[in-house]
């Protein structure tokens, strides 16, 4: 049994600092984008966007979306990340 937080079996190790900051740096981009895409939208569809459940309804299928897509893939589905060491 792996240790809890540890390296997954596939990778062999964790993701460092790096992987963490462009993680970061992308979704704070990608939150900072749709902000500037919604304030262009016609008033109609800010409305649609602020007074509906609609960022609810998207992350719900968002996250349902991954987590079949993570039930399906078994041990033998995971990412090569190149020859073993």
């Amino acid at each position: 049994m792996r240790e809890l937080g540890g390296p997954g079996p596939a990778s062999g190790r964790t993701p460092g600092w790096r992987e963490v900051a462009v993680v970061g740096v992308v979704v704070v981009g990608s939150v900072l984008g749709l902000a500037v895409l919604t304030s262009v939208l016609p008033v109609e569809l800010q409305d649609v966007v602020f007074r509906t459940p609609l960022a609810i309804a998207l992350l719900v299928v968002g996250t349902v979306g991954l987590l079949a897509r993570l039930a399906r893939r078994g041990p033998d589905d995971a990412p090569d990340d190149g020859p073993e060491a």
